[in-house]
């Protein structure tokens, strides 16, 4: 019969990270928040997609940028990439279940971005006049 710790799993706080957790974690976040990132994983949240079909989605991105970010994404284990042999190949991308545990951060992130843009501006707008006066 395995021995297991009867003490309760609790996340990791940010306020009781190392210096080296904290360097990870900042990793992480300049992974997640990359220009095409949470767009791919918005996109992705959807459903399954084929390289063509996210490069339609996601407007401005180039072939090249697509390809690093799925290859980053896949590497860390959010993005799985899946080969149908057919001819020509087929290739589709779907978000792991690591990925999709991604997916409400990354909404709510984009949403309070999104409902704090016109605040955001006002005091970029202040703080330059600041500057300038």
């Amino acid at each position: 019969m395995p021995v297991t710790d009867p003490r309760p799993v609790t996340e990791p706080r940010l306020d009781n990270l190392n210096v080296s957790e904290c360097r990870r974690v900042g990793e992480v976040l300049a992974r997640i928040g990359d220009k095409w990132t949470m767009q791919v994983i918005a996109e992705l949240g959807e459903g399954s997609r084929r390289f063509n079909e996210l490069q339609r989605a996601i407007q401005g991105v180039s072939q090249r940028m697509l390809t690093l970010t799925l290859k980053n994404l896949e590497r860390d284990g959010l993005v799985s990439r899946t080969v149908t042999p057919s001819v020509p190949p087929r290739v589709d991308y779907a978000l792991t279940d690591l990925g999709r545990s991604m997916l409400q951060p990354v909404r709510a992130l984009g949403e309070w971005a999104a409902a704090h843009i016109p605040a955001m501006d006002a005091a970029r707008r202040q703080y330059d006049g600041r500057e300038t006066g």
